[in-house]
Formats: C-alpha cells, sequence, structure tokens
C-alpha cells in the first residue's frame, strides 16, 4: 500500500474520530424504550432463531450490543426506579409510579411533576385480571381468604346442624345467622372485589386526565406507538428525551389483529413480534425527520423473562433466558442478563459488541452528561456514563463491584477484577427453586426471599461466570486457590456499600397497601361506580 493511501485512510479515519467526538459533545436526542419481562434469549441479535425481530436486530447491527448488561433488580418496579434515577432502589423512598399521596388532585407520584412534560400510559401495573378471560393474579389470595373461610363455616355450620338434630347440644338461631351472614359478606366481597377491580386499577391517563377506564388492550401497542411518533414530531427542533415504556410482554399478553397468531410462539410471541415492530416504527420516524444521526436509541428489558408464567390451560406465557439460570425475580443471571442494544449512527461503531459488566442504572449518569446538565451532588449515583467505555476510550467496565438485591436483602456480589477476565459473583443465599428440579419457582409463582424459600450459603456460594456462565458449579477452596481471598475482597466491599445504605420509608407496609377510597380515580363520579369513560375512542384512535 503506497504512502499517500496510507495517508488518506489515516486522514478518513481521523475525520469519523473526530465526527464522532463532535456528535457526542453536542446535545442529542434521547430514545429510551424499555420492554418489560423481555428475555435476553427473546431476541434474534441474542440468539434467538425461532422469534421475528428485525428492528431489535437493526439496532444491534447499526449500533452497540451489550453481552453483560444487567438489570439492578430483578423485579419490574425497583429496576425501573434505578433506571430513572441511576441508583439502587434500595436507595429509593419510591419503587412505583402510582398517583397521589394525600389527596386525589396532588398527583405526587405522576410523571409531569417528577420532569416529564408528557405522560400517556398506563399508571399502575399491568395485571392478568385487567384483560377479561385471562385469569387472575389473585387465586392463591382469593384460596386463602374466600374460599378456605367458607370451607370452614360451611363446615362448622354442618356440624352444629348435626349436633342439633342428634340433640346433643342446643344451638340458637342466632349462631346459624351469624354464621350464614358472614359467608354471605365473604362472597359479597369477593363479587365486588372481581367486579370493580379492573375499572379501578386498569385504566390509561394522559397526563392528568384519564382517557379510557377500564383500559382496552385492542390495538394499544399501535394507539402508544403513533402517540409516542406524534410527540417525537413536535418536539422535532428541540432536543427531546422519550421514554417509551411498553406493557409487553408482560402478563396479560395481548396483540393486535395484524399480529395475532403470526408467530411461533403463541400469544407472547405476536406481543414479542409487535414491540418489535414498535421499535421500527419510531426509528422510521426519526428518519424520515433527519433525526436518526443526532438520537441515541437504548433499547433494554427491566429484567429477565418470567419464566413460571404458565396460564391456567397450561400455555407458557414466559419468554427466553437463553442459556442463563433463573428468571424474574431471582438474582441467577437468567433474572438479571438483559438485551442492551444503544444505537447512534456516526458515533458509535455499528456491530460493536461489549462484554464488560453494565448497568441499567449507567442511562441516567450517561443522559445527563450528553445532555450538557451536572448529576445532582446531593445523593450517591451509583451508575456509570456509559459513553468512554461505547466510544472505545475504555476498554473496561467502570464497575468493579456491583450488587444484586432481593427485595431490600442484599442477594449477591459481583466482582470484576481490575487487570483479570474473571467475573466472580458470590450469593449469600440462593432461591429454592419449586418443584424440585425446576428452573423457577413454580409453587409461588415467582421466587420470594426469606425464610423457606431460600437456602443460606456459608461460605458464599462462588462461581466465576468468565468461565461458568450457567452458574452450573460452584467453586470451592479446592478448586480455586484464592477463594478465601476473593471473598474477603468481595465482603469488603459489601461492608462499603452497605454503610452508605440508609433507611428510607417502607413501600410495602400494610398502611401503603390497603385501598384508600379518597385516593381513587374515577372519570365519573365514584359514588355512581360506575368508572367507565373512552376518551380514547371519542378522540378518533382506534378502539374499542
Amino acid at each position: 500500500m503506497s504512502k499517500r493511501r496510507k495517508m488518506k485512510i489515516f486522514l478518513l479515519l481521523l475525520l469519523f474520530l473526530c465526527e464522532a467526538q463532535s456528535r457526542a459533545t453536542s446535545r442529542p436526542n434521547f430514545v429510551v424504550l424499555i420492554a418489560d419481562d423481555l428475555g435476553i434469549g427473546d431476541p434474534g441479535c441474542y440468539g434467538n432463531k425461532t422469534l421475528r425481530t428485525p428492528n431489535l436486530d437493526g439496532l444491534a447491527k447499526g449500533g452497540v450490543k451489550l453481552t453483560q448488561h444487567l438489570a439492578a433488580s430483578p423485579l419490574c418496579t425497583p429496576s425501573r426506579a434505578s433506571l430513572m434515577t441511576g441508583r439502587y432502589s434500595i436507595r429509593s423512598g419510591k419503587w412505583h409510579l402510582g398517583i397521589h399521596c394525600h389527596n386525589k388532585t396532588d398527583f405526587c407520584h405522576h410523571p409531569l411533576n417528577h420532569g416529564f412534560d408528557y405522560f400517556h400510559g398506563l399508571p399502575v401495573t399491568n395485571l392478568r385480571d385487567c384483560k377479561p378471560g385471562h385469569g387472575s393474579v389473585f387465586t392463591s389470595g382469593i384460596r386463602l381468604l374466600v374460599f378456605i373461610p367458607l370451607q370452614v363455616i360451611a363446615i362448622a355450620l354442618l356440624t352444629l346442624a348435626v349436633l342439633k338434630w342428634l340433640g346433643l347440644c342446643h344451638v340458637p338461631p342466632a349462631v346459624f345467622f351469624c354464621l350464614v351472614f358472614l359467608a354471605a359478606l365473604i362472597l359479597a366481597s369477593l363479587l365486588c372485589f372481581l367486579h370493580y377491580f379492573r375499572p379501578l386499577n386498569c385504566f390509561l391517563f394522559r397526563n392528568y386526565d384519564i382517557t379510557q377506564q377500564p383500559m382496552s388492550y385492542d390495538n394499544l401497542t399501535q394507539r402508544l406507538t403513533e402517540d409516542a411518533s406524534q410527540f417525537i414530531r413536535r418536539n422535532a427542533e428541540t432536543p427531546f428525551l422519550l421514554v417509551m415504556s411498553y406493557l409487553q410482554v408482560h402478563t396479560a399478553l395481548f396483540a393486535s389483529k395484524d399480529f395475532a397468531g403470526k408467530s411461533q410462539h403463541g400469544i407472547y410471541g405476536d406481543a414479542v413480534e409487535e414491540m418489535d415492530w414498535s421499535v421500527g416504527q419510531i426509528v422510521n420516524v426519526l428518519e424520515e425527520l433527519n433525526l436518526a444521526n443526532d438520537t441515541l436509541i437504548y433499547f433494554t428489558s427491566d429484567q429477565g423473562a418470567h419464566v413460571e408464567e404458565v396460564n391456567s390451560r397450561g400455555e407458557m406465557h414466559g419468554g427466553s433466558n437463553g442459556i442463563y439460570k433463573g428468571g424474574k425475580a431471582n438474582n441467577w443471571e437468567g433474572g438479571i442478563r438483559v438485551p442492551g442494544l444503544l444505537r447512534w449512527p456516526g458515533v458509535l461503531q455499528a456491530g460493536l459488541e461489549i462484554d464488560e459488566p453494565t448497568t441499567n442504572m449507567d442511562i441516567f449518569p450517561t443522559v445527563v452528561k450528553l445532555a450538557g446538565s451536572p448529576l445532582p451532588e446531593d445523593r450517591i449515583i451509583d451508575g456509570r456514563d456509559l459513553m468512554p467505555l461505547l466510544l472505545g476510550k475504555h476498554q473496561r467496565s467502570e464497575h468493579e463491584f456491583l450488587f444484586h438485591y432481593c427485595n431490600f436483602y442484599l442477594n449477591a456480589v459481583r466482582w470484576h477484577p481490575p487487570n483479570s477476565t474473571s467475573i466472580w459473583k458470590a450469593f449469600f443465599f440462593t432461591p429454592n427453586f419449586s418443584p424440585e428440579g425446576a428452573n423457577g419457582c413454580f409453587h409461588t409463582h415467582v421466587c420470594l426471599c426469606y425464610g423457606h424459600f431460600v437456602t443460606h450459603h456459608h461460605p458464599p456460594l462462588l462461581f466465576d461466570l468468565s468461565k461458568d456462565p450457567r452458574e452450573r458449579n460452584p467453586v470451592s477452596p479446592t478448586t480455586e486457590p484464592r477463594f478465601q481471598e476473593i471473598l474477603e475482597t468481595m465482603q469488603r466491599a459489601v461492608d462499603r456499600h452497605t454503610q452508605t445504605v440508609q433507611r428510607v420509608p417502607n413501600q410495602l407496609s400494610l398502611w401503603n397497601l390497603l385501598w384508600k377510597p379518597w385516593l381513587q380515580m374515577c372519570c365519573s363520579s365514584f359514588f355512581h361506580l360506575s368508572c367507565q369513560c373512552d376518551q380514547e375512542k371519542q378522540d378518533g384512535r382506534v378502539s374499542h
């Protein structure tokens, strides 16, 4: 190769790097796309051969794919809190969106009161109970609080009636009346719960107004995607942040008629492929408006797939975590290793794969820095700016240690030592899968974090993920000479970390869990107990 040609190639490379640096220092737009319960084994770019995800695959081909991207928690709400704050959710006082604190007009938890200018979506949680015919997440609770008491009452009535008929004891009529009244009260409570739960808990908001109560799943992803596209069009002349938080593929599963029955994986696959379509629509709008080169797109899932999600007919409604063990609600890799795709044409190298530990907490400091704003100084930020790693300025993650919580219990710690390819992960306790030999906690629907549901390990269970990503073979003092030294180093890191964690209000206290009628949102008079409206249909949006 001639010197002149070498010089041309060098100058072109230098020009590309200068252009990338220039764009990286300008204020881009941000599109944050968050799937719900999508497993790392679901997208084609992470190895799936049967689900069609061409738009996610396109993000990977045209940008950066993170292969060790971690959810800060294996559950939806704390994981999303970490993404939005850049902090472990144990530090936060609020884990879920919700609406009010003291009255029906304070909207204390509403996005518009926390920095956003527009909101359209579900303010609480998508549940099976929100979609008629898709079962209930309260089945176990109903059995415990309704069916068992009714059986006890029935046995008591029968026993007392027999004893009275045999003349063995005198039973006043009032006793029979009280037992029958109690049974009627329990049945009436159940019927009211089943009738009113959906309209009182499953509704759509646009800004401060209820637009659909109860929520309709018909073309829901298409409606929200169209609104996201309109948001981009309205803000095309100024830097914007769009957070598209998909209801898919959390149950209740749904797909529009354009996607229903089209995948090889039932309604779950249909939902994944519709969500992928939505990603493509948003990318198309950016390209149509010539905004693609000025926009950083980030796609992830809030945690791993829910492997225990099986409906009443035995159909699997959960996704794939690939080669990884476990899933949603536990800190095996299948519960926390999630897709992580970033695209910024002209800035991020297309087709780059990074196998360094990163976390969804990193998005907050990355966005803040690129937006030209300072990070808050009145709190600990656990995330790290991803741009040095994405641009190749750094070859290693800035996370030497990462901490994995199961609810508010410190479950495991991860260590990526300097000048080493090893990634150590130590479990202080692990969930007891049920039935034995399963890859999840099917008896409780999700794995729990306490009591007889877990096994504590002394010393901690230690894995080298660089050699054993499936977490099948824990190391021991006989197989790892530095076993004790490694655990001592990780314990010191845990001690330093726990000293920085302060107590926050308990969001799962009995008072916080109790329904408060005075805070209930209703698009009509609550005293009419109807709570039914469909402003979205009246506005001309596709809904039935």
